[in-house]
This record gives C-alpha cells, sequence and structure tokens, in this order.
C-alpha cells in the first residue's frame, strides 16, 4: 500500500539540497516524493530521515548524473556554479543529464500524412483534423516540458547605484560569480525556448533566518560603511524563499525571472545595526570606502561595492506570495518576542 501511495505522489527533484533545500522538504513533504541530489554520500541518511529518496551525484562529473533523465518532472535547481569561470558548467551539465531521453522518438521517422500536414494552410487542418489522424507523434510534444525552478542571485544586475530595479533591468555582472549566474539564466533560457525545460528562474537577494544571521561579524567587531558610502541591500527570510521557490513550480511562467525579495529597504550598515540591537550586541564601528579597501574581507566587500532597491511586484501578483516575514523588523521582533 505504501509502494502504490509513493507512487501516486507528484515527485520532485532537489538538486543542491542544502539549508533552503531541506526548507523546501518540510514544505513538500508527504505531498510529493522528493529526490535529492547531494555530491556527499555521507548526507544519505539525514536526506533520508528527512523524507527524501537520496541520491549520490556530482555536478563535476557528468557520468554520475545518469539516473536523473525522467526521474521527475519537477526540479529545484538550488546549487551554485563552480568556483571558477564565466561559464556555469554545472548547470550545464545538469540540463544535459534531466533532457538526455527526452527528445526520443515514438517511431522511426515522421509519417507521410505528418509532412503533408506542415506544408498545408490552417484551412486543411480544420477539414481533415476528423478524417485522417496524424500517427506521426513525438513523445516530447506529447508530454509536458520538465518544469524547472533555478535559484539565481540579484548579484547579475551589478551596481545600480541603488535605483529601484524591477525584473526587465538589464544584468551587468561585476565579477566571475555573477556571470557564472548568468550564464546559468541564458542556458535554461535557450532551453526553454528550444521546449525541453519550463524554467523560471528566482533572483535572490541576501538569505536570513535564525541560523543566517552576522552575529559572528559582530562579534568580532567588523566595520560597516558611513552613511555617504553607505549601499541599499534587499533581502529575504529563508522560509519565505522557500515557499516562493515551491509556489515557481507550480505557478512559474516558463522562461520569466521573479524577484524573491522582501520589502524591506534598507542600506547595509542599517541591516547590521538592526540585528545588533535585537541581540543586543555592540553595532558596527563605521569606516569611509577607503578605509573599508584594507580592513574588510574581500567577499564582504565586493558586496558593498553595489547598491539596488528590489522591486517584489511580479512576485506577489503573479504568485500571489504573502510573505511570513515582509520585513527584516518583522523577524527580528517575531524573534525578541519568543
Amino acid at each position: 500500500m505504501k509502494a502504490t501511495r509513493n507512487l501516486r505522489r507528484p515527485r520532485v527533484l532537489i538538486v543542491g539540497c542544502g539549508d533552503v533545500g531541506m526548507r523546501c522538504v518540510e514544505l513538500l513533504h508527504p505531498r510529493a516524493h522528493i529526490f535529492a541530489l547531494t555530491s556527499h554520500e555521507a548526507r544519505r541518511a539525514e536526506l533520508r530521515a528527512a523524507g527524501t529518496s537520496p541520491l549520490v551525484g556530482d555536478l563535476d562529473v557528468r557520468s554520475s548524473l545518469r539516473r536523473l533523465a525522467g526521474l521527475a518532472p519537477v526540479v529545484l535547481h538550488l546549487a551554485p556554479p563552480q568556483k571558477t569561470g564565466d561559464d556555469d558548467r554545472r548547470t550545464r551539465a545538469l540540463v544535459a543529464a534531466l533532457t538526455s531521453r527526452r527528445m526520443q522518438p515514438a517511431r522511426a521517422a515522421v509519417t507521410p500524412v505528418a509532412r503533408m500536414r506542415r506544408s498545408r494552410p490552417a484551412w486543411m487542418d480544420r477539414e481533415t483534423a476528423n478524417i485522417v489522424p496524424d500517427r506521426g507523434v513525438w513523445l516530447a510534444r506529447s508530454a509536458a516540458p520538465l518544469r524547472l525552478v533555478y535559484a539565481s542571485t540579484t548579484g547579475v544586475y551589478g551596481d545600480c547605484g541603488g535605483a529601484l530595479i524591477d525584473e526587465t533591468r538589464c544584468v551587468q555582472p561585476a565579477n566571475e560569480r555573477a556571470k557564472r549566474r548568468v550564464s546559468a539564466e541564458q542556458q535554461l533560457r535557450r532551453a526553454t525556448a528550444r521546449g525541453t525545460v519550463a524554467a523560471t528562474v528566482a533572483r535572490i537577494p541576501g538569505i536570513y533566518a535564525g541560523n543566517r544571521l552576522p552575529l559572528a561579524r559582530l562579534a568580532k567587531g567588523t566595520p560597516a560603511l558611513t552613511e555617504a558610502d553607505d549601499v541599499y541591500t534587499s533581502h529575504i527570510h529563508a522560509d519565505d524563499l522557500a515557499a516562493i521557490l515551491v509556489r515557481m513550480s507550480t505557478h512559474g511562467k516558463p522562461g520569466r525571472v521573479v524577484h524573491a525579495s522582501d520589502d524591506s529597504t534598507l542600506k547595509m550598515a542599517a541591516w547590521f545595526d538592526a540585528v545588533a540591537d535585537a541581540y543586543g550586541l555592540p553595532r558596527p564601528p563605521r569606516v569611509t570606502r577607503e578605509e573599508a579597501e584594507t580592513q574588510i574581507e574581500p567577499m564582504l566587500l565586493s558586496f558593498m561595492r553595489e547598491s539596488r532597491r528590489l522591486l517584489n511586484t511580479r512576485m506577489k501578483r503573479e504568485l500571489r506570495m504573502r510573505l511570513r516575514y515582509p520585513t527584516v523588523q518583522d523577524f527580528l521582533q517575531a524573534d525578541a518576542d519568543k
């Protein structure tokens, strides 16, 4: 009986089942049969205990991905690109693995009737539709394309000078990390145009949660920028992000980009101050941009070079999302009330 129920549940494959992926598992289980791809053999027990069917595979080793083709009609692609280069080779390998068997013909060749229908006018199709059936069908055309949700980043926009932007803003990646994300988006857009997948892209800002706060940075006394040099930054709670990604798997439009962002409009130093105040830590000292170049680690400094505010109208109107934490202040207040 249990095996029968498993066969009836919709199948979802999560690629990159880290913190956000595990939150997606909580939302999907037990409504779906979840497959989780991991490159770490040691995580199999953890993933199985969470209610998934774990698969060991490495996006950097194509031969390890052969079992993915046809495994699930819905894929949440949450894995980051590799750490070097401008091209996202991992997304390229994943798309190739997922679609390797989807274009096999049902018959050796298209029938003469099918070839004739391609060249004749539309009115003839209407006249003969109920007379001569077209039996030259392809499996890929008889089934819906594989639905794929990709977790990208708002870093693809580069520095916008603090402007308020929507998803139509042209991408202008400023570093290799963002260029690899643009590469992944372009690959999925082309695959969607070919009809092999129906991909939707979530562009994600800074993710936070109770276990993803800059507490260690504050305790260390890492400085923030002065008001004149500071940048706007956007946020999304990890639980809300998981809900958005799951919602996109059923309501996302093919080829569509959606900002997975809350309503907060904060500069980065104000975000650090809010967290410090909520957890009884000292506010970070302020430094100028010139001083920051010698005092702040390169990764954090790269985020301090980009300023933008995000419109999330598509998320609300098209996905009809109501966030659990519309702003970071809502989370900090809720956490303080516990």
